[in-house]
């Protein structure tokens, strides 16, 4: 099967990626860097000639407000006419637990355009939301970093690694559109604030995290279940403890 993965050199497409052509698939990863352009449309057309799946990991390279609504508006527009001319069959996209709880940010509200856009097509989908991976609690700290302290909610969490979102997306990519969303989730959960301290710790990173209700994640205020899935998500492998036992774990 032809598989297409938009964002196919970032964390998650990489993997993806790899895990799909060692499973048989013919694969193209891509990106800018390869010619191929959701915002353009540069080279997408030629791309989709006979593939049957496209994956869409791709994020924007700027976060602000309406930087990143044009990116997701742009790209799943340009996106889901170009597949719709090629006859693809499945749409699959990343997406983040707790979207529609998170109106407060713009970064969420371009999320919402980017699930909304997939929905009202024509297009069979699937759309997969993730809670928030390992790798970026680094950059998490450094967000509500304040000299010495870190101000973050005490609201819950449950961090999944890369390599299991990986997994997931790849099953859900070579399984039958669901036209619906499905949640992947780690296997703890755990108050942010007290997961990052955790993290610093371990890191050997002498800041104080200090637990701040008001604390904002991404622009928007944090309830218990913000960030949390439902019922019955898939749960990863990897708790923290055996995501920072990886060799390659960010430190």
């Amino acid at each position: 099967m032809k598989i297409v993965v938009i964002g196919g050199s970032g964390l998650i497409g990489s993997k993806v990626v790899n895990r799909l052509r060692a499973r048989g698939h013919e694969v193209i990863a891509a990106s800018p860097a390869s010619g191929i352009n959701t915002i353009t449309g540069e080279g997408l057309d030629a791309a989709l000639v006979g593939t049957q799946v496209v994956l869409d990991v791709a994020n924007s390279p700027s976060f602000e407000d309406k930087a990143v609504f044009d990116f997701f508006q742009t790209s799943g527009r340009n996106l889901l006419a170009a597949e719709a001319k090629a006859g693809v069959k499945h749409h699959v996209a990343l997406s983040v637990v707790g979207t529609a709880r998170l109106t407060e940010s713009g970064y969420f509200r371009a999320k919402i355009e980017q699930e909304r856009l997939i929905r009202e097509s024509k297009m069979p989908y699937t759309i997969v939301h993730s809670t928030q991976f390992f790798e970026f609690l680094g950059s998490i700290a450094q967000s509500g970093a304040e000299g010495d302290t870190v101000h973050l909610s005490p609201a819950f969490v449950q961090p999944i690694a890369s390599d299991d979102v990986a997994a997931a997306v790849a099953d859900y990519t070579l399984g039958s559109p669901l036209n619906a969303v499905v949640e992947i989730a780690g296997p703890e959960r755990v108050r942010l604030s007290e997961l990052v301290q955790r993290f610093l710790k371990a890191s050997s990173d002498s800041r104080t995290v200090v637990p701040d209700v008001h604390a904002r994640y991404f622009g928007a205020e944090l309830k218990d279940d913000t960030l949390v899935p439902g019922a019955n998500p898939r749960i990863g492998a990897l708790d923290f403890d055996a995501w920072f036992a990886l060799p390659k774990a960010p430190r």
